[in-house]
């Protein structure tokens, strides 16, 4: 998996922008085409956890993904650790109800998956999202830290990619096959699926008017306050000249929108501690409006990584130190 072209993470470039949108329009249309097929109906609790080898790793993994996130527990039989950990990930499987499904990938008999996701050690946590790989967390790890991150996995399933799990019936025969859940379309569906066009066709200005379209009628649409932070970002850094850029912001230290051009910059390179760190270090040394200039300013990048990254979290910390 991770193809690592989207990660929770939320580091930002034009091609990780690019494949995310590109991520949802693809869970959108498998939804679509499993509901022309009729579906399967509702499946049993016993089908929330697989087995999955390498045989079947794109069917039941990556294809599922457009229609449920796949959590995956890399483990072996001789890994004590595992024996602890994957139990509690099962139980959690069944007592979420179909918001995530769990695959149990053997790394002694799955070699070339575990290469794949690059793991050193077991055990070792990913998800799959939409056909999007992230990395959850590696090593034992409490039940609470647990439910923490699948908090965080389902809910940006839900919010950027739509995906809200799998139909569950406990009288349903084990062995079913999973049916994608019907999904009305959402009022405002049709003027998202124009702003991703927009952003596949290049047109930065067509996607930011239609998200702020959005964003008029539902103000609190998650979805829409992404999709414009981000396309305002690569909008402000379209066809300006990196280097002169970076050079400004190096002999001017003191200037305001020399040092938010630089961050913008660092941001769409993925550079996300460098983009933060230069902004905040900016406002311990300014006050008034240039202060609140560089404050919204952080608070825009913020969305655009995500409220629920570390390093914004960090930055949260580090902007409120610096201003009081």
């Amino acid at each position: 998996m991770q193809p690592r072209n989207m990660s929770m993470s939320g580091v930002v470039d034009l091609a990780a922008v690019k494949a995310a949108q590109e991520a949802k329009t693809k869970a959108e249309q498998a939804r679509a085409q499993a509901a022309r097929e009729g579906g399967a109906g509702a499946i049993s609790p016993a089908d929330l956890v697989i087995d999955v080898d390498e045989a079947g790793f794109e069917t039941e993994v990556l294809q599922r993904s457009a229609e449920v996130p796949v959590v995956i527990d890399f483990w072996a039989e001789w890994c004590q650790p595992c024996k602890q950990l994957s139990p509690v990930l099962e139980r959690l499987a069944v007592e979420y109800n179909g918001r995530f499904l769990l695959a149990k990938i053997d790394v002694d008999a799955n070699q070339m998956l575990m290469q794949q996701f690059g793991i050193q050690g077991i055990p070792a946590v990913f998800a799959v999202v939409a056909g999007q790989a992230l990395p959850l967390f590696q090593g034992a790890a409490g039940e609470e830290q647990i439910r923490g991150t699948l908090d965080q996995l389902v809910q940006v399933a839900e919010q950027r990619f739509g995906l809200t799990g799998l139909t569950v019936d406990p009288d349903a025969d084990a062995g079913g096959a999973p049916a994608a859940p019907e999904r009305p379309a959402g009022p405002y569906d049709a003027l998202l699926e124009a702003a991703v066009q927009a952003l596949d066709s290049g047109d930065l200005s067509g996607a930011v008017q239609a998200y702020k379209n959005v964003l008029n009628e539902d103000p609190g649409n998650e979805e829409a306050k992404l999709g414009l932070a981000q396309a305002e970002l690569l909008q402000r850094v379209q066809g300006v000249d990196p280097q002169q850029v970076r050079k400004d912001a190096a002999d001017k230290p003191a200037d305001v929108q020399a040092q938010i051009a630089a961050a913008d910059l660092d941001l769409v390179g993925g550079h996300v501690e460098d983009a933060f760190g230069r902004l905040i270090e900016t406002v311990s040394r300014t006050v008034g409006d240039d202060r609140d200039t560089l404050r919204m300013r952080l608070l825009e990048l913020f969305e655009v990584v995500g409220p629920e990254d570390p390093r914004v979290i960090a930055a949260r910390r580090a902007l409120a130190r610096a201003l009081f």
